[in-house]
């Protein structure tokens, strides 16, 4: 596979130059919106009601969400800029035999760990020290573009050694903040994680320049538009009925045109990508949950309509020839804090495709304390302790019990409220090299910190891997962790 590090909008010096100022401009964009489209790590219980419990996962997203789309709008303008750029005529180069590469440096990141700045551009430059030849009375043409690769859609479900993969606030569409998180974590990661809406059509450049770097990407489908609001879970727009139609009857899904097209621009791309459609299923503060915690119809859903909908996507991807590239990923939540009546595995179960619809099951789970809106403090769980196994364990069992899929931990962090993140990361790394664990084939954490104003006040759940030093320290130690198996690839 190809892990070049030349970026598509700077085939020539000239146009290197005209470009990095439309991806400076996009990376200005990013870097104030790209928060939103992960500052979402996972739910409280809503079971009382969504606001109450879910406050403080609101209040990290919902003012970002809505500038996603303008951000969206400005990148695209930005990419058509550059495109424009670079096909611009400019004078023919003389060649020289041995150009050196020399690398634009790498942005250096503020305090906050955040960095702006465009890739990595190779830039070559003549050397005095060669000879020039004579320039052709006609220019030779340019070389193809190597083409970029993919392991094999099988290899990468059962993969021989297990994932490292992380959420930034930019990447796939810029790298500075994920190259800077390799650095700290000790090692490149083998996974990159993003989301998108069913407002977007399909990404085809992510999926190319996540495997440009030898990365496989993961991404978040989420069946309403990307610059939602956490707090809204009615949607009648996007509710599952409507997302599946009556086929029996030849009533067609509302939104059956787009997941046509979405899939045939998968065929086109050619590459391999994870698809963790509508996560988080076995919740109740997204529209894509059928039931709210009292079992009521959330969103105008009912029992059954997930399995229906999932199946519906999935057969649209096979008559358009897609699920050849698709490692399609089934994600709930960690029941620990759920209402009762879903914290069943019958509740799960009865959300599960089938395993001819599903390749991945991934969990979401994080050690995150409960904010009381009365007290305004943080606190956790009676009797918790900051281990795998209180964490996931309960999830895991559920899942063996329903699939022997290859299990993933799509979505999970810690954060330093309460100074237990030492203790939590330290034992999620001996966990991998438990036997029981196997099974799980990796995990992509959610390396931002988020700030909500709560009253006034400033609260941040910092989940990055560098928020303190010890933290870092201990993460650096687990993931290099023979027993644990992971593809280490050396920064």
């Amino acid at each position: 596979m190809s892990k070049s590090h030349k970026n598509w909008w700077a085939d020539t010096p000239a146009a290197g130059k005209r470009a990095a100022l439309g991806g400076g401009l996009l990376v200005v964009a990013l870097v104030v919106t790209g928060a939103a489209v992960w500052a979402s790590p996972g739910a409280a219980d809503p079971f009382v009601t969504v606001d109450e419990q879910l406050a403080a996962s609101v209040a990290e997203n919902e003012a970002l969400r809505e500038e996603l789309a303008a951000a969206e709008a400005s990148a695209e303008r930005a990419r058509s800029a550059a495109k424009k750029a670079a096909a611009s005529p400019s004078p023919t180069p003389t060649p020289t035999p041995t150009p050196t590469p020399t690398p634009t440096p790498e942005p250096v990141p503020d305090d906050g760990g955040e960095v702006s700045g465009p890739d990595t551009v190779v830039v070559y430059r003549d050397s005095p020290a060669q000879p020039r030849p004579a320039a052709p009375s006609t220019p030779a043409p340019a070389p193809a573009p190597a083409a970029v690769t993919a392991p094999a859609i099988e290899t990468l479900i059962s993969p021989n050694q297990r994932y490292f993969g992380m959420y930034t606030t930019q990447a796939p569409f810029n790298f500075a903040t994920f190259d800077d998180a390799a650095m700290k974590a000790g090692s490149r990661q083998g996974m990159v994680g993003y989301f998108g809406g069913w407002d977007e059509p399909f990404r085809g450049d992510a999926v190319t320049r996540s495997w440009e770097r030898g990365l496989v990407p993961m991404l978040t489908w989420e069946s309403r538009p990307i610059a939602a609001q956490n707090d809204v879970v009615v949607e009648p727009d996007y509710s599952l009925p409507r997302i599946i139609g009556d086929p029996e009857n030849g009533v067609a899904g509302a939104f059956d045109d787009y997941l046509r097209q979405y899939a045939r621009d998968i065929v086109t791309t050619g590459l391999p990508l994870a698809i963790r459609l509508d996560h988080e299923m076995n919740g109740t503060w997204y529209p894509w949950a059928e039931t709210k915690g009292d079992g009521t119809s959330l969103n105008g859903n009912s029992p059954g309509d997930f399995v229906a909908m999932w199946r519906h996507v999935h057969d649209i991807f096979e008559a358009e020839g897609a699920n050849q590239f698709v490692i399609w990923t089934w994600s709930p939540n960690i029941v620990n804090n759920l209402p009762a009546r879903n914290k069943s595995v019958e509740f799960l179960a009865a959300l599960y495709p089938g395993d001819e619809f599903v390749d991945w099951v991934g969990v979401s789970g994080y050690l995150r304390p409960r904010f009381d809106k009365a007290s305004q403090t943080w606190s956790y769980d009676e009797g918790q302790t900051w281990t795998f196994d209180y964490t996931f364990g309960r999830t895991l069992e559920q899942l063996r019990q329903i699939s022997d899929k290859p299990i993933i931990l799509t979505e999970i962090g810690a954060s330093e409220i309460g100074a237990h993140k030492v203790e939590w990361v330290t034992d999620l790394f001996d966990a991998f090299t438990r036997t029981e664990n196997a099974d799980i084939i990796g995990f992509s954490w959610f390396n931002l910190a988020v700030t909500t104003i709560s009253n006034g006040e400033r609260v941040t759940n910092d989940w990055r891997i560098d928020s303190r030093a010890d933290t870092r320290q201990a993460f650096q130690d687990g993931l290099a962790d023979p027993a644990g198996n992971f593809a280490l690839i050396p920064y």
